[in-house]
């Protein structure tokens, strides 16, 4: 793989434009993203605690702001030292532009994922895997259901970028390509558990020949079976990610009181190392204020580790040899496996949270029932009740258009079905499962 192909502008199924002065392609992209629809629910999806009435505590949308903070700096100073050694590179691109391609693909790491954080996922699938919707699988092949019965939000969000309702994305390669961490299918032929890009998939059936057209203009190295080595910038997409998620859920759990502060400075100070100022913190009359100051640090130290191994890495990132989390393999990484132990201990198993996942796993498959089995009897069959056709005037005008013109392919159907539940936000889907049910009525 090579930089100059890395990293094209290119937009699928559009000729490439003139460099808008002052504003690059990779930029645009970062606007269009924040401006869109799918990013704007991410403020009312949970990011671990459920519903925060708390004013520090984090949902997907301030999440995915941090990422991106985190993500450009990581781009702008790996883009330093990258183009220091490619100068055939400094004609056209300059360090923003790492990290515009950075920043916007972490903007959009989570714009994929359902209600009820990474149960939802689990809610989805098992609405296939054993409940009403495995009447389904005879219609639809094994690569489809493979897609059904292991719902992926790293796809879906990739589905979101791509969909044709969504105009005004239309991202640029290297934006969605730094974007997917797990570049192949649901199924492939081999999967190689110790390569960190294919623990999990980044695109369903319906996308395949999309991504396989960007992989190809970027020149990513290919396996079999619909399955490619990841572009360079998505493994400072993942760092940037578990970077915040590590130490801002760690500092979300210590204001919450699940952690304690005693044990929350000890982990930063680890991070640290030498650059550990304990005589400063008691200058600091606030908790919260000690706490959220080790935290930037902490923040600050990661990003140079991650940088420098980056870059030591350079060379075999792009032959496709290396296939490791960065923050797995630098001098804190022993640290950040502390912080994770402790915070599965006191953080994700809260009992707020395990609350909300076991409601995410009646909400969810509650509400894909009412709606696949409307769609498959109106539009598959040509047939349904009342309340099936009461129940399509539930789905979006869009989501029916797609649905109208995807008839007779349930795969199809079935797929948008989950986009408008998988789409919405955590209170919208209880509120409408509660409609659905007869639990509660509207404005009551």
């Amino acid at each position: 793989m090579n930089w100059e192909q890395l990293l094209s502008d290119q937009r699928l199924g559009e000729k490439r434009q003139g460099i808008e002065k002052g504003r690059s392609a990779f930029e645009q992209d970062y606007d269009r993203i924040i401006f869109s629809h799918p990013f704007r629910r991410l403020q009312d999806k949970t990011q671990v605690h459920p519903l925060p009435e708390d004013d520090f505590v984090h949902t997907r949308l301030t999440h995915s702001l941090e990422v991106s903070s985190v993500g450009r700096s990581l781009g702008k100073k790996v883009g330093q030292v990258v183009l220091e050694r490619h100068p055939v590179l400094a004609s056209g691109y300059s360090v923003h532009d790492f990290g515009a391609i950075v920043a916007a693909a972490s903007l959009t790491h989570d714009i994929g994922n359902p209600p009820f954080g990474h149960s939802g996922e689990d809610a989805i699938s098992e609405f296939f895997i054993s409940g009403p919707g495995k009447e389904y699988k005879k219609h639809v092949n094994e690569l489809e259901w493979a897609d059904l019965t292991h719902f992926e939000g790293n796809a879906q969000g990739f589905r979101i970028l791509n969909k044709e309702r969504y105009q005004g994305l239309k991202l640029t390669f290297a934006t969605l390509a730094a974007f997917s961490k797990y570049p192949r299918q649901s199924i492939i032929k081999e999967q190689i558990k110790s390569r960190c890009s294919q623990k999990k998939y980044g695109f369903f059936q319906s996308e395949r020949q999309i991504f396989e057209t960007i992989a190809d203009q970027l020149g990513l190295n290919k396996h079999e079976n619909y399955s490619w080595c990841r572009h360079p910038l998505a493994f400072l997409v993942e760092a940037a990610d578990d970077i915040c998620y590590h130490l801002i859920d760690l500092e979300d759990g210590c204001r919450m009181g699940l952690v304690s502060y005693e044990d929350a400075v000890e982990l930063f100070a680890g991070i640290l190392g030498d650059k550990f100022r304990p005589e400063k913190l008691k200058k600091m009359d606030s908790v919260n204020e000690q706490i959220g100051t080790l935290r930037a640090i902490a923040i600050g130290e990661l990003v140079q580790q991650c940088t420098t191994h980056f870059l030591d890495k350079e060379y075999d990132l792009l032959q496709g040899g290396f296939d490791r989390a960065l923050t797995d393999s630098i001098p804190a990484a022993n640290t950040l496996q502390e912080v994770i132990a402790l915070s599965v201990e006191k953080i994700y198993r809260s009992r707020q949270v395990i609350e909300t996942e076991i409601a995410g796993f009646e909400v969810l498959p509650g509400l894909l029932d009412t709606l696949v089995e409307a769609v498959i009897a109106q539009n598959i069959n040509e047939k349904g009740l009342k309340r099936h056709k009461a129940a399509l005037r539930l789905l979006p005008s869009e989501t029916l258009k797609d649905i109208e013109t995807q008839k007779g392919n349930t795969y199809a159907v079935i797929m948008n079905c989950v986009d408008f539940v998988s789409g919405l936000t955590d209170r919208h889907a209880i509120s409408l499962y509660r409609k659905i049910k007869g639990i509660s009525l509207p404005n009551s």
